[in-house]
């Protein structure tokens, strides 16, 4: 039996070089939105720089998931992988958020923040990490198991991927967005999960978050067509129980009110001629 999470001791917000480009909304109590859902093929461009190394700073903080570690030290190596490259870690300071990525352990929904806390063998982490570099953003997560993990636990982040990657199949001109939600949500139902409704996917570009919401649920009444150019995130947070949540003092960490276990995996794409491109691979 795992024990329940707790809030750790969490550190200084990490130093940013001067010579790297902040987003608009730092310093700031909230950020901007209202760009446009369509992208130039300049801009798309750009956010594939982004979405690269995003990707490869999750890629890198994911080799060194393992007992022992702590979340803080999860988020100095994502922190730094991204200074190194050029990018600005776009959680740092949006919504005064204090730290460079997001670190979600067991019961976690979502935006749990870095500290010390050890991760244990039998763990899941989500990592969950942004990089602003060229004046956009590319958004990026997924689920690791830590050490050896129970069978439930490993069916749930397996099953939580091919959710993602299931709706990102099913992405086409034409459309509608709903298709994000019903194809996550059909394939959950399968296997009794809970489908997180109220943290959604978002349109994404010079904005973090542009004010388009995709929800990973089957919503008819979402009638938005799905157009060439549009960019957004799809992100399922799938629960072993409940979908309902409580939200920590820290006003950020979502927990499942039952205490069980939930994953999440997250790519940006674009929506092609064709289908879909993941802007998020390494």
């Amino acid at each position: 039996m795992t024990t329940l999470l707790q809030p750790g001791r969490v550190s200084p917000m990490r130093k940013v070089p001067a010579h790297i480009e902040r987003p608009e909304y730092v310093g700031k109590k909230r950020p901007k939105t209202g760009e446009s859902d369509v992208k130039t093929p300049e801009i798309i461009e750009r956010m594939r720089v982004a979405g690269r190394i995003a990707a490869q700073a999750l890629e890198e903080v994911g080799k060194h998931v393992q007992p022992g570690v702590t979340t803080d030290e999860l988020d100095r190596i994502g922190h730094e992988f991204l200074i190194d490259h050029g990018a600005y870690p776009s959680t740092l300071g949006y919504k005064a958020y204090p730290k460079s990525l997001c670190t979600s352990i067991n019961e976690v929904i979502c935006h749990g923040i870095p500290d010390d806390t050890v991760l244990r063998e039998g763990d899941i982490v989500n990592v969950d990490i942004t990089g602003y570099i060229g004046g956009v953003h590319g958004d990026t997560d997924a689920t690791y198991l830590v050490g050896e993990v129970d069978e439930e636990s490993r069916l749930l982040v397996e099953r939580t991927r091919e959710a993602m990657m299931r709706a990102i199949r099913a992405v086409a001109p034409g459309r509608q967005l709903n298709v994000v939600g019903r194809v996550i949500e059909a394939y959950a139902k399968r296997f009794g999960y809970g489908v997180v409704r109220d943290f959604t996917g978002h349109g994404i570009g010079t904005s973090f978050h542009s004010g388009l919401m995709v929800p990973h649920y089957d919503d008819p009444s979402l009638r938005v067509e799905l157009v060439p150019g549009m960019t957004f995130t799809i992100e399922p947070m799938l629960t072993l129980g409940t979908i309902d949540y409580d939200i920590w003092p820290d006003k950020w960490t979502a927990v499942t009110k039952d205490r069980k276990r939930t994953a999440q995996f997250e790519h940006t794409i674009v929506v092609t001629e064709t289908g879909s491109e993941i802007l998020t691979l390494p």
